[in-house]
């Protein structure tokens, strides 16, 4: 993950980054209820699979573990979507996939999972000998 992203921005792009990954994990989570309580597309198979899609990649957004992997999901997500539900809003769709894609190329921000696991840690270390610093 370390490779991907030279930072996870902090302050106020790393809130901005926060707002963006929850908005889109509520708005997942929210149509795999929907598409689990209706099952509106044609195919019950893949109104389950496509539930499940939504859902986990609800969870992982949430948490900011794995966002360029999740990014680009939730964007296969709203295209699977926009294909299986027709009578749906295309725009909504849309703009979930834009939103995935912008999560995927800018990154989970500081507070997410993927900073704590993968992020820069500072290492002291201390000078001089042992029994100078007190050991």
């Amino acid at each position: 993950m370390q490779r991907l992203f030279s930072s996870f921005a902090d302050g106020s792009p790393g809130a901005g980054l926060l707002l963006l990954r929850l908005a889109a994990a509520v708005y997942l989570a929210l149509r795999a209820a929907g598409i689990a309580i209706s099952s509106v597309a044609s195919v019950p198979g893949l109104s389950i699979g496509l539930s499940l899609l939504c859902a986990v990649t609800a969870l992982l957004l949430l948490i900011g573990l794995w966002t360029p992997v999740t990014g680009v999901l939730a964007a296969v997500a709203a295209g699977w979507h926009c294909v299986a539900v027709p009578s749906s809003l295309p725009s909504a769709d849309l703009l979930l996939g834009v939103l995935g894609i912008a999560l995927a190329l800018l990154g989970p921000g500081a507070w997410s999972l993927d900073a704590r696991l993968f992020g820069w840690t500072r290492l002291e270390i201390p000078s001089g000998p042992p029994d100078e610093r007190g050991a």
